[in-house]
């Protein structure tokens, strides 16, 4: 079997897997995307990132060609989309919303029937490409009940067999772990970062933010159809405030003395008693984008004003943190 990344470098227009311009979609009076520019660089494992009704969902759907867009342009593996449709979707796996099994045949009749239907997949080695998908995602034990009898989570693992049965050079993934335990989770992740080391871009729709950050190399954040941010995890973290962290049992004090230093206390997070720390609490606030004092100088302006000080830390916002910043609310874990 060839590798996916084989010519993958040629086919992505300026090292991008998927590259959007102004790409709008509208239904009726509604606009569920809007002026979208998004870049997905060739090899990256990207997160794609928003709330409920942010138009996630729609605009993998632009991308595949299932809807088609009010304005603007999409291009996927360097091919206008849909317009190139024949040339891109054989080399694109996905699992979006699920592919239509038959509940009364089994897992392995299943994805027999979805490659039979692939012009492009080769009945010689049908049987061994299922039986390796099969193995890809855990489901070698169970390739022989019936889909009725199958769990959510294995049917999860059974639409990422199907993306797997021919070699990718850019897979989409709408909640790639929905409905899977701890250990499917982690199998799901492994296969990711399988799949990036054979040079496959992965392209992954997520509402859980602790996934994204361990397996992915840039992600983008929607917001009411629109693009919020997008970049290299670091840089999204980096765009945003650092925190300051102290333990102490004069919260009130420190408090004080942080305003003082132009820090803002972190209301969401302040004044939480810290386990096996006696009395001492957690106070936190956030530092001045421009002008913040050094931590060493936070410390001696605390320790000064006497200020009990049992531990101390700065650190960049989570993806969670930015993700709320730049939406104005949580992320919806029942997406």
């Amino acid at each position: 079997m060839s590798s996916p990344a084989a010519g993958s470098a040629d086919s992505a227009g300026n090292g991008t897997a998927i590259e959007t311009r102004g790409l709008t979609k509208r239904f009726g009076a509604q606009t569920a995307v809007g002026n979208l520019d998004l870049k997905v660089p060739a090899g990256s494992v990207f997160g794609f990132l928003g709330p409920n009704g942010s138009g996630k969902t729609t605009t993998i759907r632009m991308l595949l060609g299932l809807i088609t867009a009010t304005s603007g342009e999409a291009d996927v593996l360097g091919r206008h989309m849909p317009a190139r449709s024949d040339a891109v979707l054989p080399r694109v796996g996905t699992l979006v919303e699920g592919p239509a099994f038959y509940p009364f045949l089994s897992g392995r009749a299943n994805l027999a029937r979805l490659d039979s239907a692939d012009r492009h997949a080769s009945p010689a080695t049908r049987k061994a490409r299922v039986q390796e998908a099969l193995e890809r995602v855990g489901l070698q034990a169970a390739a022989s009940k019936k889909l009725k009898a199958y769990s959510l989570g294995m049917k999860q693992r059974l639409g990422l067999a199907n993306a797997l049965l021919q070699p990718r050079e850019l897979m989409i993934l709408d909640e790639p772990t929905n409905g899977l335990d701890p250990q499917g989770t982690r199998e799901v992740r492994s296969l990711v970062q399988s799949l990036a080391a054979a040079g496959t871009t992965v392209f992954v729709s997520s509402h859980l933010l602790a996934e994204v950050e361990q397996i992915c190399t840039h992600a983008a954040i929607m917001r009411n159809g629109s693009l919020a941010a997008q970049g290299t995890l670091e840089e999204l973290r980096s765009a945003g405030r650092s925190r300051a962290t102290i333990l102490t049992p004069d919260a009130g004090a420190a408090l004080l003395v942080l305003s003082h230093l132009g820090l803002v206390p972190d209301t969401d997070n302040n004044a939480r008693l810290s386990e096996g720390a006696g009395p001492a609490l957690e106070v936190a606030a956030w530092l001045p984008e421009e002008g913040a004092p050094a931590p060493e100088a936070i410390v001696a302006a605390l320790v000064s004003a006497k200020v009990r000080v049992r531990g101390f830390s700065v650190a960049a916002e989570s993806l969670e943190d930015r993700f709320v910043e730049l939406t104005g609310s949580g992320f919806n874990v029942a997406q």
